[in-house]
């Protein structure tokens, strides 16, 4: 499977800092690139190649990241004259010859907490060209309900029925001709609406994740927030809620199908309370204790233990003040966040 990343454009709306770097290497958080969030993801999806489509500053990043990263190889297709997503796509598909291969495509300023492993798998070649990652828009505003006369309540910028497009897609079999009517412009006007009405576009969901489009200064700041204690993993994310000297307490989100290395805590003594979703704590003993909502499941110090998410998994740990006392005894997936 290929991934390929739209990361050419010139970040104009978060000027100055994108005047002398590109957009993809602004940092959510030192040392870690909105780049270096796209190579994880497409890595742990299971890409052997990601073609990076680059344009303004391409060299910057070619200098970042090299042939190789987060184990997989990277490749750069550079568009000179910026002529839209469409003609970007188009070079580096023709560059690495992807006809007949399954290929994921994602914008380079986004980021998902989707399992896109799963996404990839379910796009079936016999039912669609195309998937596309759909997710539920946010208000940009605060909601005001009316009664009959009087107003009822307020709701604070909330999540709509509506979805809108995730920036992530799709192609379970490449076929070049999906491009034959169109040489330029951008992907979502001009290839996308075609799909659809041939009825070959799919959709994914998955409701509930973090999501947001890196597009100006004031989603920055969100997403630096976000990662301002957070750190991605093969399964998900680990984010420190509250550490004092006398204990620990952080989040846990842990992807369907996915689970944690095997690993134990020398010292740490921990509680899981699981806020969502389904799973299980499996020992190397062979023992195991479910996790369903509201449940809360103690690991003792020594204990060789890995958590595996049958649903999306949410996470409370509760613990002794150890936040680096892990001993892995197998990694399942042979990708970190570096």
């Amino acid at each position: 499977m290929i991934g390929m990343i739209l990361c050419g454009g010139k970040g104009t709306r978060l000027r100055p800092l994108t005047e002398h770097i590109p957009k993809p290497l602004v940092e959510l958080k030192e040392g870690y690139t909105l780049l270096d969030r796209q190579l994880f993801d497409l890595a742990t999806a299971g890409c052997e190649k990601a073609v990076l489509l680059t344009g303004y500053l391409s060299d910057r990043i070619e200098e970042r990241f090299g042939k190789k990263a987060y184990g997989i190889k990277v490749e750069y297709a550079v568009e000179e004259e910026p002529l839209g997503t469409l003609n970007a796509i188009r070079l580096g598909t023709e560059q690495v010859k992807c006809k007949g291969k399954p290929l994921i495509i994602r914008n380079g300023d986004v980021i998902a907490d989707l399992n896109l492993r799963r996404m990839a798998q379910e796009a079936s070649p016999d039912v669609c060209d195309l998937s596309m990652f759909v997710t539920r828009m946010r208000s940009p505003y605060g909601i005001v309900e009316l009664g009959d006369r009087l107003v009822r309540t307020f709701r604070e910028k909330p999540l709509l029925d509506a979805y809108i497009n995730g920036g992530v897609y799709v192609m379970p079999k490449f076929d070049p001709a999906i491009f034959s009517s169109h040489r330029t412009g951008n992907i979502e006007t001009t290839v996308f609406p075609e799909v659809a009405r041939a009825n070959r576009l799919a959709y994914y969901k998955e409701d509930g994740l973090f999501w947001i489009a890196v597009d100006t200064s004031k989603e920055l700041d969100q997403a630096r927030k976000e990662y301002a204690a957070r750190t991605d993993k093969p399964w998900g994310y680990e984010k420190i809620l509250v550490s004092t000297e006398k204990y620990l307490t952080k989040e846990l989100f842990i992807r369907d199908g996915f689970q944690t290395s095997l690993h134990l805590h020398e010292k740490k003594d921990e509680t899981m309370y699981v806020i969502q979703g389904t799973g299980y704590v499996e020992f190397d003993d062979g023992q195991r204790a479910t996790l369903t909502r509201n449940d809360q499941v103690r690991i003792e110090p020594g204990k060789v233990h890995t958590i595996v998410a049958t649903e999306n998994l949410v996470l409370h740990e509760f613990s002794t003040p150890h936040p680096t006392d892990t001993v892995r005894k197998k990694d399942f997936y042979g990708v970190r966040a570096e």
